[in-house]
């Protein structure tokens, strides 16, 4: 199963992108809002890139009108160099970043669309992300909730999507007409989204991330 559908993501991602590095590793993870999401993974080491997109609903190529309606999460696909940072490792950092208690959605982004998993695209990455969660259960002393799901096909978002916590391109926000990035750093405060991490998390909020929400 794992291996079939891993490939049919490989085809739909990698259309276009070129050669794939050696000692290339995919993962896709759910966090809620995907800019804070792929924000804070690009500031891992040894990650590559982080694309924000849909995943694990059942209608082919969502857009942001209309995944929730085919009842896919907000995603990132993290593209990593396996021989700096593990696939194990990576699931242990990401469920850090997150409110792993609340199954309802993230912070003030609430709903199915909005809630946290994480997506094996082979059998030793399903292994590792419940042992990451298993682990985290222990430090954390509570249940974690975020759920390991089948793999799943990874459409990317629109392109104003990528790289939103970095643009300096101006927009009309309820900020006001103010830079993506400005609007980004708004918003971010403003649904609680690190003050939630680090409630939960303690000082283990953003492990592993040297400027968590940059």
């Amino acid at each position: 199963m794992f291996r079939s559908l891993a490939l049919s993501v490989a085809l739909v991602v990698g259309a276009g992108l070129g050669s794939v590095p050696a000692n290339a590793e995919t993962a896709i993870l759910a966090g809620g809002c995907f800019w804070c999401v792929e924000s804070d993974l690009e500031a891992v080491p040894g990650v590559r890139e982080v694309v924000s997109g849909y995943a694990g609903g059942t209608t082919p190529n969502p857009t942001y009108k209309s995944y929730e309606k085919g009842g896919h999460r907000e995603v990132v696909q993290v593209d990593f160099d396996e021989t700096k940072l593990s696939y194990r490792d990576l699931v242990d950092i990401f469920l850090r970043t997150v409110d792993v208690t609340d199954a309802g959605g993230q912070f003030c982004d609430r709903g199915h669309a909005y809630s946290t998993a994480i997506y094996p695209l082979t059998d030793a990455q399903a292994k590792a992300a419940r042992a990451a969660i298993a682990d985290g259960e222990k430090a954390l002393g509570r249940k974690i909730v975020t759920p390991v799901e089948s793999a799943a096909l990874f459409w990317p978002a629109e392109d104003y999507h990528q790289g939103y916590y970095l643009s300096g391109k101006r927009t009309l926000t309820r900020f006001g007409y103010v830079t993506r990035s400005t609007a980004y750093k708004g918003y971010r405060g403003a649904c609680g989204r690190d003050v939630t991490v680090k409630k939960v998390w303690g000082a283990e909020a953003y492990k592993g991330i040297p400027k968590p929400g940059s």
